[in-house]
């Protein structure tokens, strides 16, 4: 992808953005919130709407011509060669619960392709970013998946097991599951930051929406992984993601194709 100063500066503000979206989310975390279901059954507080609001200022401010989609307040300026792409609060379950593994997700496509990720864990710490061909960061050094390639030897993620065995990837996970060093629940974005960091071989996710995706198909690429719906499109709107290291890539696919 070229403009590489475009991407540079959109990769430093979304950054910025997202550590104050994720300062602001620290004042509602640990207290008691009040929870509104949306229309499709998942839950919505105070500190979601007040956090996606924060940023729609700030790139408002910053970049007036630039499109923006959110989880919370949908799409603006449809047409622009620019879009931010926003989950203010990724897993908000875990949120409410005082769980610190919730993020600020913010990806940014440039003429359609995602060009910046970044997430930020306010709670852990913790924030991960990349730029199209600018590599990928981990608290200001450099980030990487393992060079891990035996399945038996690897950590593989799900957000939710019981989800996955629900649908016609279950049979792969078991798969997967039962041959793999260790299996875990550490999921929502969080699953797909362990693979890009090296701390983790492969996150399956059966449902993905958009805001969550677009920040991660840059991440785990600028980290040398590979990042797929579970079709095996490199994507961020199939609907569904495979994040790995590369080396047990076509394995998962595989195995979590439709029996």
């Amino acid at each position: 992808m070229s403009h590489p100063g475009l991407i540079r500066s959109l990769h430093s503000a979304a950054e910025r953005f997202a550590r104050e979206a994720g300062d602001l989310t620290l004042r509602y975390f640990g207290t008691e919130l009040d929870v509104e279901d949306k229309t499709d059954g998942s839950p919505v507080t105070k500190a979601d709407r007040e956090a996606e609001g924060l940023i729609r200022t700030r790139i408002g401010a910053e970049f007036p011509s630039h499109g923006i989609l959110g989880e919370e307040y949908g799409l603006e300026r449809e047409d622009a060669a620019v879009r931010w792409i926003l989950d203010p609060i990724d897993g908000t379950r875990a949120f409410m619960r005082g769980v610190p593994l919730y993020a600020v997700l913010i990806g940014v496509e440039v003429e359609g392709e995602p060009a910046v990720g970044v997430a930020h864990f306010p709670a852990l710490r913790e924030t991960v970013s990349a730029g199209a061909g600018q590599g990928c960061r981990w608290n200001d050094r450099p980030a990487r998946v393992s060079s891990v390639s035996q399945l038996d030897r690897s950590l593989v993620l799900t957000t939710d097991v019981e989800e996955i065995l629900r649908r016609p990837q279950g049979a792969g996970w078991r798969e997967i599951a039962s041959a793999a060093h260790t299996s875990r629940t550490w999921g929502d974005a969080y699953g797909h930051i362990l693979v890009a960091t090296g701390r983790a071989e492969v996150m399956v996710d059966p449902i993905l929406s958009t805001w969550d995706a677009a920040p991660i198909l840059p991440i785990v690429t600028e980290a040398g992984g590979r990042f797929t719906d579970l079709d095996g499109s490199p994507t961020i709107r199939g609907g569904s993601a495979l994040s790995t290291n590369g080396e047990l890539h076509e394995l998962a696919l595989t195995a979590l194709s439709p029996r």
